[in-house]
């Protein structure tokens, strides 16, 4: 490789050290990994449910685990359609599936095709198809357009390449997503270097065995380098990439996240990127192909960093950087101009050969101030730099909202009746016996909140005929008391409020309080976005713990009545949200905000708005009006409430019971200025109003 200084025998250990401490572990990467397995599995799941033939893969550096908690990598989502097929020749062809012929000639550039309109009622070309999709060639094919995946965009999406992004917010991930259409076999071009006869142990023959086993997709997009891009499709075989870095050791892992640091710090031109993190991954790749593996260790991270810089500088001088498997394919062919291939060498050359002085000007995760404290370059600083232990609970805590979250996102999606919700629950049930460990924890996770919705269902259409709760109703409810530490059994609470059953609501409403420890329990809404930075150390501590399972315990998520068909589990105070749009409200809704036609509210503030009402019933006044306290001090201290306006709310209206209506207008106020729109505020502030100037 190169000659080794002796000192960078020290740099390198000291910065393996830094990465351990910044989470690139082995621990935290299979974590990571885990995770993201998971949130592929439930949305694949949920997608089964409700009739989409669509698989999801989470692709990217947080699937692999190759990031850190600075790098602030985006979430990358692969659906691949199922219902189409793209083949190679006629015999692929495949009955009740939309098929795509794909064509490669001379003028196709290499790892791209087009694709012919087959038809699926035979192996024939499709002659006519109208559509901005579509278009002929000029032998009179029917071509398909890589603009068709630009029929899931929504609002605020932009097209990138093949994906869909959405843009980073403050406290949110940006995102992007991709539609492809899977291959029957894999092409040509990608399949020879599954047989490729290389002299050098990676990747290994059983490796390429596995990856031959693995999809391969088409995804929406034309070379830069074409005239025409809008009826080309690159391959993609990214679940061939995940195989080979789930193969890596922690030494190339962590030259992979130096990189990527690296390329954020030094290599932006005018803030833009011209050197992907994909360049970065396929080099690596090509360096791990070309040196043994008795190279990547970590006494020699420095080394093996320098000899990855150094190949893609070489890459950046030719401006050829072929893909790993299809090497046709030049990841830098059109990329930038002759004046920013210039710049970027200059600043390359700043870097290499690298004694590590380049690395303690790397801000992401205080790379470099840890490095220069490990070699007693400084003396340590404590300002905002988390020690490791802190650092792992962190990244685990991130991992556990992030999963409870998307629980939350997938039972907000469909009909809330019992026709659409039993059949859901049964299918849901018969994954769980016939999945993998991934497909049990995925069905664990979603199935409890959809129980509890059907047993609210039955148990407001009982309240309605006969004021009781049936024993089918509370079976449902008892089967979904662990969706989440508190919002399901808070629901049973509200149901037995509502039915005028005061001591059992008291006894559940109790028992929740003396087991929820707010310095460790978590609210989680999924109803809107809301940037919260506030997250407890308890709750990180436990995630880092008992991870995916520690949801029913350090998780509280808000109490949520779909529809009105759920009204009568309600309390009148709370059911004014069902109704908080006016004609004009609904002109200023976005997409994603039928939850406004809820009644919902965080789970903290409606057990002590349930307290203070029971009490109220049972003429117990001392702790009526602890209840009352606490719902105060609650939307004043909690800082990741996502309804703070409808605890506002609530609260107003147990001080209106109070005959304290100045102080109930405060609060409505206080509401409205959280949200002007699509509030319930202004109903109370009419009536409080009345009352105070009657």
């Amino acid at each position: 490789m190169f000659h080794t200084p002796d000192y960078y025998h020290n740099i390198s250990m000291r910065l393996s050290e830094v990465l351990d401490d910044i989470g690139v572990t082995e621990n935290i990467v299979t974590k990571r990994r885990r995770t993201h397995l998971l949130r592929e599995t439930m949305l694949t799941i949920h997608l089964r449910t409700i009739g989409e033939q669509t698989t999801v893969y989470n692709l990217g550096s947080r699937s692999e685990g190759t990031t850190t908690l600075g790098l602030q990598s985006d979430f990358d989502k692969l659906g691949c359609i199922n219902h189409s097929i793209v083949i190679q020749d006629w015999s692929e062809w495949t009955p009740g599936k939309f098929n795509f012929l794909m064509i490669q000639n001379e003028t196709t550039p290499p790892g791209y095709c087009r694709l012919q309109c087959i038809s699926p009622d035979a192996p024939l070309p499709v002659t006519h198809e109208t559509g901005d999709d579509f278009v002929d060639d000029t032998q009179g094919r029917i071509l398909l357009k890589n603009t068709i995946i630009e029929i899931i965009m929504i609002q605020g999406d932009q097209r990138q390449g093949p994906s869909l992004a959405s843009a980073a917010e403050p406290g949110f991930i940006a995102k992007d997503s991709v539609l492809a259409l899977p291959c029957k076999s894999w092409p040509q071009s990608p399949r020879a270097w599954l047989h490729q006869q290389e002299t050098n142990i990676w990747p290994t023959a059983e490796m390429r065995r596995y990856t031959k086993s693995t999809k391969c997709f088409l995804v929406g997009v034309g070379s830069r380098a074409s005239e025409n891009a809008a009826i080309e499709w690159r391959f993609s075989t990214s679940l061939a990439e995940r195989c080979l870095v789930f193969s890596l050791n922690i030494t190339q892992i962590k030259c992979y996240v130096l990189m990527k640091m690296i390329l954020k710090t030094y290599m932006y031109i005018s803030a833009e990127s011209y050197i992907s993190s994909f360049m970065c991954k396929t080099v690596l790749f090509h360096c791990i192909a070309s040196k043994p593996s008795c190279v990547w260790k970590e006494c020699n991270i420095l080394n093996c960093l320098n000899y990855c810089l150094f190949t893609l500088n070489n890459c950046l001088l030719n401006e050829h950087c072929p893909h790993f498997i299809v090497h046709e394919n030049n990841l830098m062919a059109g990329k930038f101009s002759a004046e920013v291939k210039q710049q970027l060498l200059e600043r390359m050359s700043a870097l290499i050969p690298s004694d590590g002085i380049s690395l303690f000007g790397i801000q992401i995760d205080n790379l470099g101030e840890r490095l220069q404290i490990k070699l007693n370059m400084i003396n340590e600083v404590h300002h905002d730099i988390l020690q490791p232990d802190e650092y792992t609970n962190l990244v685990m805590g991130n991992l556990l909202t992030n999963t409870a979250r998307l629980v939350l996102e997938i039972e907000q999606v469909g009909d809330r009746n019992l026709e659409t919700l039993l059949p859901k629950v049964i299918q849901l049930e018969r994954y769980y016996r016939a999945g993998d460990i991934l497909g049990k924890t995925a069905c664990r996770l979603l199935i409890p909140l959809f129980c509890t919705s059907i047993g609210s269902l039955i148990a407001s259409q009982n309240i309605q005929i006969n004021r009781t709760v049936s024993p089918q109703a509370l079976r449902w409810i008892e089967a979904g008391l662990d969706s989440d530490f508190a919002s399901s059994r808070l629901k049973l609470a509200s149901i037995m409020f509502c039915v005028g059953n005061a001591e059992i609501t008291a006894l559940i409403l109790s028992h929740i309080e003396e087991q929820y420890k707010i310095e460790v329990i978590r609210p989680i809404c999924r109803c809107y976005k809301f940037n919260t930075h506030c997250i407890k150390a308890g709750f990180c501590q436990l995630s880092s713990q008992y991870g995916v399972e520690a949801l029913m315990y350090i998780v509280a998520f808000c109490v949520k009545f779909f529809t009105t068909s759920e009204i009568n589990c309600v309390p009148h105070e709370l059911q004014y949200e069902m109704f908080r749009s006016t004609q004009e409200d609904l002109l200023h809704r976005g997409r994603g905000d039928n939850w406004m036609d809820c009644a919902v509210v965080d789970s903290l503030p409606y057990l002590y708005f349930l307290q203070y009402k029971t009490y109220s019933f049972l003429q117990r006044p001392e702790e009526q009006q602890q209840a009352l306290t606490k719902l105060g001090w609650v939307i004043n201290t909690e800082c990741s409430l996502g309804h703070r306006e409808t605890a506002l709310n609530l609260l107003g209206q147990c001080l209106e019971q109070e005959n304290r209506h100045a102080d109930a207008l405060q609060c409505y106020m206080s509401s409205l200025s959280l949200r002007e729109r699509n509030n319930a505020a202004r109903f109370h502030i009419c009536r409080c109003l009345a009352i105070i100037n009657s």
